[in-house]
């Protein structure tokens, strides 16, 4: 089944023209704003496999592109994700490709340039990726301190698409499409999410995203008071600041 996704601007067009002219993407914006969702939406739309790979600082060019391993009394080669995806032609998402150390960047540079190959070093071979292979890659601007921002060298090599949360009845649409809660409820956690939002005197690392007031419309659905489903699926993933909890559950209280 194809993943909902709700187009927002034009960002079909432009996966579809970057596919076609084999570059890679790079999507960058908050979390819980869809970037995954329109990956995998689009790796449907393809017909495509899709090899996603969770990036962290414990990231090694090892886990990516493969290692030799003892099986028995032989040693034998086990590829990563980034040469199946190579070998196979599929989409290849790096999510939150900052998180990772530069020099498994670095490994990646021959992928985005118009080489389009992966160099494996320990078995001396060069893998040239075909048409139907893709880089894709994330990112989350705000979110990443001034050591984990991504080096223009390497964000220059993308085409990059911006990604936000939507408005307010796209977002309706969303919440109601992903859990069937009543329009007017979702409506109105949709209003209520563009207030937190807008409140910059909370001082929240994260803001309200769509996947917590999805989580939230589930909660409701399932029998919980909508209130308390706005506190345990939103408030407290959001803060443990005291004061600031108690100001969240207030506004809650003003929409439901």
């Amino acid at each position: 089944m194809k993943p909902f996704y709700k187009e927002t601007k034009f960002e079909k067009k432009i996966f579809h023209s970057a596919f076609e002219r084999r570059l890679p993407l790079l999507l960058k914006g908050p979390t819980g704003c869809g970037k995954s969702r329109f990956i995998e939406a689009m790796a449907v739309e393809l017909g495509s496999e899709l090899i996603k790979v969770s990036c962290n600082e414990d990231t090694t060019a090892s886990d990516l592109i493969g290692r030799f391993l003892l099986k028995g009394n032989e040693t034998i080669w086990q590829d990563g994700p980034v040469t199946r995806a190579v070998k196979q032609g599929t989409l290849l998402y790096l999510d939150e490709i900052a998180e990772a150390r530069e020099d498994v960047i670095v490994v990646l540079h021959s992928l985005t340039d118009h080489r389009r190959e992966i160099y494996i070093d320990r078995l001396n071979e060069v893998i040239a990726a075909p048409a139907s292979f893709m880089l894709l890659a994330s990112f989350n601007p705000g979110y990443q301190s001034r050591l984990k921002e991504l080096k223009p060298s390497t964000r220059q090599r993308f085409v990059t698409l911006e990604f936000n949360y939507p408005n307010e009845d796209i977002e309706a649409e969303i919440i109601f499409r992903e859990t069937n809660i009543l329009p007017k409820t979702a409506s109105k956690l949709a209003v209520l999410a563009k207030k937190i939002r807008s409140l910059d005197e909370l001082t929240l690392r994260e803001t309200v995203s769509t996947r917590l007031l999805v989580n939230v419309a589930h909660l409701i659905l399932s029998g919980i008071n909508e209130r308390q489903a706005c506190e345990v699926a939103m408030v407290n993933s959001l803060t443990d600041d005291i004061p600031v909890a108690k100001g969240l559950n207030d506004l809650c209280a003003l929409y439901f």
